[in-house]
């Protein structure tokens, strides 16, 4: 039985790896300085692909299937090998079996905060996360940069290099497209389209082919959140002056609808008053700057045209004056601002009763 096993140890007859763990990118295979067996099997299940290495060159590889070892199968390694005959011999070489299967939900996030200049609320920061998927190719630089003498080569060594890359093109793509914080959560799609684009050609560096990229989440600074719901808040309001009445409506209503709320309808009354100064005086606000409120009566000023000169401004109670002192008649010529040439003051309206109410002139 001693030699038995002694021969049995000596050379690998199947060569497998039937317990492919989660997160295991690269296995090894662990054949202890043993030699493969010419017309040694080789099993690939499905979700695997073996390849062999040559002294750190990659020579033949394999996809799911049953395989039997034969220089015929293996091309490349029979030529690095110098094998131009048959060889049945035993032979080394390193076999690596690559988890082909796609890596899902594969989270990220922004560690610290990402600064962003808006338009409505000056610097935010703000924090994002999300998730992507990809799977392994096959590359030479994949073994040796990042399996080389790992018997298992973990995601998560990857992944950490692969999240600050994330974060660095989230950061460039928000700078970049300068989407204001109001429509972040409208451009969720958007970003994700972008940053695959953007992180293609890191992945492929890196042996992997990017398969997904979600924007789960962006979170805002809550003094933002808090100017965001006040914004939404006013809009939802609509006109400022029928909110106000409505409201006094329905104080009106429940003081009216209260036990001995005589005191407190009182209360109600003076609130809707106030109501509704506040919303005359938000009218007076919002009246749009073309519409010049009307003179004050008693307000107006003329010019009056005394000997071919222009004479004045006078407000009426003057021109009152020099009616009694017989220097201002109804013929008398007067012009105001907004006339559009010189008239009689007995055409003026507002003139006119001045004349009536005039004292005869005292006799010689």
């Amino acid at each position: 039985m001693g030699l038995f096993n002694t021969l049995r140890n000596e050379f690998i007859d199947i060569i497998e790896w039937p317990d492919m763990e989660a997160g295991i990118l690269v296995h090894r295979f662990d054949r202890h300085d043993n030699e493969i067996k010419m017309n040694a099997k080789l099993v690939v299940r499905p979700g695997q692909r073996a390849v062999f290495v040559n002294e750190g060159q990659i020579a033949d590889a394999f996809e799911p299937g049953t395989y039997t070892l034969t220089t015929q199968n293996i091309p490349i390694l029979t030529t690095l090998k110098s094998w131009k005959y048959g060889f049945d011999s035993p032979f080394k070489a390193e076999v690596y079996f690559i988890n082909t299967t796609e890596q899902l939900d594969r989270k990220w996030g922004t560690p610290n905060p990402v600064m962003l200049r808006d338009a409505d609320f000056g610097i935010v920061r703000l924090r994002a996360r999300g998730n992507y998927s990809y799977k392994i190719g096959i590359t030479e630089e994949m073994i040796s940069r990042f399996v080389g003498a790992q018997s298992d080569f973990d995601c998560d060594i990857l992944e950490d290099q692969i999240r600050v890359k994330v974060i660095s093109s989230f950061s460039d793509c928000i700078g970049e497209h300068k989407i204001p914080a109001l429509d972040l959560a409208a451009k969720y799609d958007e970003i994700s389209e972008f940053m695959i684009e953007k992180l293609k050609e890191n992945f492929q560096r890196l042996g992997l082919e990017l398969l997904s990229f979600a924007l789960e989440n962006i979170s805002l600074p809550e003094e933002v959140q808090k100017a965001m719901d006040q914004r939404a808040s006013m809009g939802a309001v609509g006109n400022l002056n029928n909110f106000s009445q409505y409201q006094a409506a329905n104080a009106l209503r429940d003081a009216a609808q209260n036990e001995g709320g005589s005191g407190n309808m009182m209360g109600m009354m003076m609130g809707a008053q106030m109501a509704g100064g506040v919303s005359n005086a938000l009218n007076q606000k919002e009246q749009p700057a073309g519409q010049a409120p009307p003179p004050i009566p008693g307000g107006n000023k003329y010019f009056v045209a005394l000997d071919g000169a222009q004479t004045g401004p006078f407000s009426i109670s003057e021109l009152k004056q020099k009616i009694l002192a017989q220097s201002f008649t109804a013929d008398s010529l007067v012009w105001m601002e907004g006339m559009d040439a010189w008239d009689k003051a007995s055409a003026r309206e507002d003139l006119k009763e001045l004349f009536g109410a005039a004292p005869p002139p005292i006799p010689q």
